[in-house]
């Protein structure tokens, strides 16, 4: 998932516009993950990155996506810019 999602509104305010991005990205997530993995693989792992625009996004954890939201609000964005791409990955063995 690629896109940009306005924080400015007419008809909502800004913090309920971050729990509505807040609540796509959990399902987002959660669809990805309930995907069926390749047979070589054991888990479903997302590249994220957050920023106000697709050039000046930065990485961060998946996890980290709320915090990135809510500083994106406290810092008064017009929008915010969200990637995450999904990848099937192994786990190495200790």
């Amino acid at each position: 998932m690629k896109k940009v999602f306005p924080l400015v509104s007419e008809r909502h305010k800004p913090a309920r516009l971050v729990d509505q991005i807040k609540g796509e990205v959990k399902k987002y997530l959660k669809r990805e993950r309930n995907k069926l993995l390749p047979e070589d693989h054991d888990y479903w792992g997302f590249n994220c990155r957050s920023g106000q625009a697709p050039d000046s996004a930065e990485i961060c954890h998946e996890k980290e996506i709320g915090k990135s939201l809510d500083h994106a609000l406290a810092e008064g964005w017009e929008s915010v810019y969200l990637e995450i791409l999904v990848e099937a990955k192994s786990r190495q063995s200790k």
